[in-house]
């Protein structure tokens, strides 16, 4: 793996069962499975992911920052640059917008010119330092870099609650410290900011931005190893005493020459609610001073982590890249709670409940479909725990999270999938929430009224939580695309979510709702033209949009980050309903087949189809909406297309390289999709509890269930070439179809499949 150095093994390493075990020449080194992840996967090409450190679902992420700008800007980091800004106490992993970037610290040494980062193109502007690949290592939970600029070597590593920092600075020259508060990613507003000089060795201050989270509050509170003067500015205005309050608050901290060692270290907590609250985060995380063992414990925290999947595969870049993946899955959604209970509500009240812990950043839109239901496989206390998140915060706020940030609703992206991860949790037996709150909140977020929303809650975004677009599809049936941009695309979802509550109150013995939500759930077959057999936008009056190109994705039109080829298969409730719709199975085939054989270009507004990447034909993987679409070929008898497709786009698609991801992150789901297919399987419709049969990667996976079980996938006779499935066997019995139970899977057993050269087309065949 990059940027990992196994000590003492200079020659070849022979892998053992799982990999956890290197035979060398000189001695037996133990390879753990951190050491299987490149944390820098997807910081390069469009993945926007993050190096730094941060624990599972942890409120801090420490990392570098490189740029604040632009799309490639939106974690902070960008593997193509070569100087860094500072390194800050909070990112976003692989979103496509940019938000985060808080208290920004960056050491310098010798005579300090700066208090301005400068800018790329010109290092030597500002205060940022260039650095080298060649000097840069990172594994979860600790990020280590030279800032060649002032040869300081900067490391990081992070508790639950708190950034921990190493500076090694050169002999002979001052050793300064600058916290600027100004940075930000996508360079938002922040009104208010200040920081304040506690004592010697203290610092605490605030943050208050109005960005993509529209009121985001973070406090801190960092105590340094070593003693420090101080100056303190408003922009570039200097500042008398030991308060500084402003819209662009900084200090530049320089340790005392007579006391000043080499190394200085600093402990920074953070908070949502205050000060007090930040200091005492930082007090329960780190008792001492003791850097080396904050990142042992990180190491030991990871290791736990991704110990729940174990894969046998002679393929170390195959293995590489499903750790990371398993990585990248843990980092978010992030608590938002302090250790003595209080937390920041969506009204922006400070609340104290130690019987609960607060999430935030519920990229919802994108991780129902893989990420989640990912969780209800290994991780199924915690996604119940976001369950319970959202009941609060429907509490607090008056309508379920639609895309969650700090307290705050964006409202961005489409549909209320809130309803996806209830609803698939529910049906699979994981009910550690309030079913009948949940079934009302899920049926308040599908109804049109913007009454008894919070009023901290702005009207922009009240508009895009409860939109217009409710309103016209419970009263005419479908979105109108004359009235409402992106109508097509916003119909079907709200169908699939519609089905979902249906499904939901006829489980719960609601006949009203579930008679309502069950025709509210046929409404995407009004939007499916006979003509093309495809979904196609219509006007208010009736009639179908014109022109009509297929291949067009462009902002203002009836599809969100795509086209009309992307956005016709998302009826996974329906498969046969779909079939019937497209005029049967022969000719659902032969457009399925065309969708992935015809030409990837698209034409339209090539901004708004940044997004539509990965492409297989007008297949785009890098977007969320194509993620099921492989497995439609279960439905008609033809799985052995659905293994090779996802065959090659396991193979294809991923990398272990910067470039390694083939769009956005997306806080976890292009990374959960990875670790559900190479396993085998795929949860094709949230809500359905329900795997589709894919082509599993690896030789054999175990997977640790709760209650000391597991489940086994083996993949007998697997190799590159043999990428299709000729039988699948659970617990030694025949499956008769390319599908099992989510109760099979808990139940624990073994899922084997024999592999082939050769498509078995007999195979699952029903037709």
């Amino acid at each position: 793996m990059k940027n990992m150095k196994l000590i003492g093994c200079h020659l070849a390493a022979v892998i053992v069962f799982s990999g956890l075990f290197f035979s060398c020449s000189q001695t037996h080194v133990v390879k753990e499975y951190v050491d299987y992840v490149n944390v820098f996967i997807g910081t390069g090409g469009h993945g926007h992911t993050y190096p730094g450190a941060t624990l599972p679902h942890g409120m801090v992420q420490l990392s570098p920052d490189t740029r604040l700008f632009g799309w490639d800007g939106c974690s902070g980091y960008y593997y193509a640059d070569s100087s860094i800004i500072g390194f800050s106490h909070t990112h976003l992993s692989g979103t496509g917008i940019g938000d985060y970037g808080d208290i920004l610290m960056m050491p310098t040494s010798g005579e300090n010119k700066f208090m301005v980062s400068g800018n790329a193109e010109d290092p030597d502007s500002g205060y940022r330092s260039r650095f080298s690949h060649k000097e840069e290592e990172a594994v979860p939970g600790y990020y280590k870099v030279r800032l060649s600029d002032y040869d300081i070597t900067a490391e990081l590593t992070a508790a639950l609650r708190t950034g921990f920092h190493r500076y090694t600075y050169p002999e002979g020259k001052a050793a300064n410290l600058i916290i600027d508060m100004e940075p930000t990613i996508h360079g938002h507003q922040h009104p208010v900011t200040e920081i304040r000089i506690v004592n010697d060795s203290t610092v605490s201050g605030m943050k208050y931005t109005t960005g993509w989270a529209k009121n985001h509050y973070v406090y801190f509170y960092a105590e340094f190893s070593r003693p420090f003067t101080h100056t303190l500015y408003s922009g570039d205005t200097l500042i008398e005493g030991n308060l500084v309050k402003a819209k662009t608050a900084k200090a530049l901290l320089t340790f005392i020459p007579e006391e000043a060692k080499k190394e200085v270290l600093v402990k920074v907590g953070i908070s949502s609610v205050d000060c007090e609250g930040a200091k005492k985060n930082m007090k329960a995380d780190i008792s001492g001073w003791d850097f080396d063992k904050t990142v042992a414990d990180a190491r030991k925290i990871w290791n736990n982590e991704l110990s729940v999947i174990d894969v046998k595969t002679d393929d170390a870049e195959q293995r590489e890249i499903f750790y990371t993946a398993l990585y990248h899955t843990a980092i978010s959604p992030c608590i938002a709670s302090d250790v003595d209970g209080r937390y920041r509500t969506m009204g922006h009240t400070i609340v104290q409940d130690t019987s609960y812990t607060n999430y935030t950043l519920f990229s919802l839109w994108d991780t129902f479909r893989a990420l989640h239901p990912l969780y209800t496989v290994i991780r199924p206390d915690i996604n119940q725990a976001f369950i319970r998140t959202f009941l609060r915060k429907y509490d607090e706020s008056g309508v379920l999270p639609k895309w969650e940030l700090a307290s705050n609703e964006t409202g961005t992206m489409i549909g209320y999938h809130a309803v996806s991860v209830i609803a698939d949790a529910f049906f699979k037996n994981q009910r550690n929430f309030d079913v009948n709150k949940a079934l009302s909140a899920c049926v308040r977020s599908s109804t049109y009224d913007t009454t008894g929303i919070t009023p901290m809650m702005p009207a922009s975004i009240v508009a895009r939580i409860m939109p217009l677009e409710l309103k016209y599809k419970n009263e005419l049936g479908y979105v109108p695309a004359d009235r409402c941009g992106r109508s097509v695309s916003q119909g079907i979802e709200f169908a699939y979510n519609d089905w979902l509550i249906a499904q939901m109150a006829e489980a719960l013995d609601q006949k009203d709702i579930a008679d309502t939500y069950t025709k509210r759930g046929e409404y995407w077959k009004n939007y499916v033209d006979p003509e093309t057999r495809l979904m196609r936008g219509r006007n208010m009056n009736g009639s179908w949009v014109t022109p009509f190109d297929p291949r067009a994705a462009f902002k203002g039109s009836c599809y969100v980050e795509g086209n009309a080829w992307q956005w016709s298969w998302f009826i996974p409730q329906d498969v046969p309903g779909l079939i019937e719709e497209m005029g049967g199975k022969d000719a659902f085939v032969a457009k399925l087949d065309s969708m992935f054989s015809m030409s990837s270009e698209l034409t339209g507004d090539a901004g708004a189809a940044l997004d539509v990447t990965g492409m297989i034909g007008q297949y785009a993987h890098g977007n969320e909406p194509s993620h099921h679409i492989p497995y439609l070929y279960n439905y008609v008898d033809e799985a052995w297309k659905t293994q090779a497709l996802v065959d090659s786009i396991l193979c294809t698609l991923y990398h272990d390289d910067p470039d390694g991801i083939s769009g956005n992150e997306d806080c976890g789901q292009m990374s959960a999709w990875y670790v559900l297919n190479s396993m085998g399987f795929y949860s094709f419709c949230p809500g359905i509890p329900v795997y589709e049969i894919g082509r599993p990667l690896f030789d054999e996976v175990t997977v640790r269930l709760s209650g000391d079980k597991t489940f086994v996938v083996k993949a007998l006779n697997n190799s590159k070439e043999n990428k299709y499935v000729q039988s699948v066997k659970w617990n030694g019995l025949p499956l008769s179809e390319p599908r099992f139970s989510h109760q099979m899977l808990a139940s624990g057993g073994v899922l084997e499949f024999e592999m082939g050269k050769e498509p078995n087309k007999e195979l699952f065949k029903t037709y």
